[in-house]
């Protein structure tokens, strides 16, 4: 266990690493080792560590464990030692067979490179999204294979830092899955699929809602700091979650990439603000938006995402083509001239299929690799968001070049003062 008080954010930065000792032997041996030296010589046992003890962790984990009978979870990390132990207690109820005898515990603000220099093969990154940057990077900077939650980062610069760190993984054979779940869900797959195989004819325009409730707050201790109360309360600190385009609607702008072929869109505009969460509790993020993004192509996205209680909710993907329309989560098709169709087959989780795919994919020697993707798709949902916060229309080459960085430059248990609310027409921060 450590408690440090400090640590730099930018200590692990590099992204050029060695190609893990190893390599990858063919699949068809007994079992296939994969970079990262990820089985010892008879021994099938995947050695998984989690990274960030929330309620996603925890179902992340169980997840994984569900996926392969050989995954046993070796080391848990968070900021709070309380969080660990929670998600220990809940592991050992639900998969105790498949926990390690002795769980290696880290806390502090450097848990996570305590936990991937453990001796684990797999990493599941599930913190708040602002520590997936520096995470990432040290998980493969190590050789590790790589579980990575969304968002992937809360600024252009984090992203691009997890842009060019996936792009080491690839020349290392390393694995990296992503937790926009809906590409592993085989409904949607399939839906997809005969859209991109022109179904519905030419895509016209996409109109993509993530249209619900309030979430968790669990409150505040007089005896936090700041620094704590902010990170135990993550999703209403930009500088922590990315606003909510990023830490929930991003599972619908995915979508929308996803239609166009993964090509961002080249504009974007955007309106939102504070109407219910105006209470000082609820930090700096905003409770609503409303955007539009545009293709080279000329087709919109119009997207809406809203976190207010008590109201309309609708979490649908909408798709209008030349030929017809399709209701993505319906899993519904409806083209010109055919019966509709409709996914109808058995669907298992989709939160299961992602580690069942990954930990295949280890074996077999077939690295997966969805960093281009998840690294576009935060990046539709930070541009949706600084469009919104700025009032400005911003061309997609252009917010490349942002140079802003949010968050503390060291990390510390002391009274960190997050940045003002956005107000529209201001001068961009």
């Amino acid at each position: 266990m450590t408690t440090n008080s400090k640590t730099n954010r930018r200590q692990f930065m590099s992204t050029g690493a060695a190609v893990a000792a190893g390599g990858i032997l063919a699949a068809n041996t007994p079992v296939a080792q994969a970079a990262g030296g990820f089985h010892v010589a008879g021994d099938d046992t995947i050695k998984v560590g989690l990274i960030g003890c929330g309620g996603r962790g925890a179902g992340a984990a169980i997840n994984a464990c569900r996926a392969d009978s050989n995954v046993r979870i070796t080391a848990l990390a968070d900021a709070f030692m309380d969080r660990i132990e929670s998600v220990h207690k809940t592991l050992m109820k639900k998969r105790p067979e498949q926990m390690a005898d002795e769980i290696q515990k880290f806390d502090g603000f450097d848990n996570y490179q305590q936990l991937i220099d453990s001796g684990v093969d797999v990493v599941i990154l599930a913190t708040p999204p602002h520590f997936r940057p520096d995470h990432i990077e040290a998980a493969i900077k190590a050789g590790k294979h790589v579980f990575c939650e969304k968002p992937v980062g809360v600024d252009v610069q984090g992203v691009e830092r997890v842009r060019v760190a996936c792009r080491s993984a690839a020349e290392q054979g390393l694995t990296i899955v992503s937790g926009l779940c809906w590409r592993y869900d085989y409904g949607v797959r399939a839906t997809i699929s005969r859209i991109l195989d022109g179904e519905i004819g030419e895509i016209v325009s996409i109109h993509e809602n993530y249209i619900t409730g309030e979430l968790w707050h669990r409150g505040n201790d007089p005896k936090w700091s700041q620094m704590e109360y902010q990170m135990r309360n993550w999703l209403y600190f930009n500088w922590l979650a990315g606003d909510h385009t990023a830490e929930q609607h991003i599972h619908s702008l995915d979508k929308a990439l996803w239609l166009m072929g993964d090509k961002p869109p080249v504009s974007c505009y955007s309106m939102g603000g504070r109407q219910k969460r105006t209470a000082e509790q609820y930090g700096n993020v905003y409770d609503h938006f409303a955007t539009v993004f545009e293709w080279e192509n000329g087709v919109k996205c119009h997207s809406y995402c809203r976190q207010q209680s008590g109201c309309f909710n609708d979490t649908q993907d909408y798709v209008v083509g030349k030929k017809g329309s399709a209701t993505i989560l319906r899993n519904e098709i409806r083209a010109d001239g055919k019966d509709a169709w409709r996914f109808r087959e058995k669907k298992p989780s989709m939160y299961d299929v992602e580690h069942a795919e990954m930990f295949a994919a280890i074996k077999n020697g077939e690295p997966i690799n969805n960093g281009e993707y998840m690294c576009d798709s935060t990046l539709m949902a930070l541009i949706a968001r600084d469009s919104a916060y700025t009032g400005q229309k911003i061309e997609w080459a252009d917010y490349l070049k942002s140079k802003v960085i949010l968050g503390p430059k060291d990390y510390e248990w002391g009274d960190y003062a997050p940045l003002p609310v956005a107000i529209p027409g201001d001068k961009p921060w």
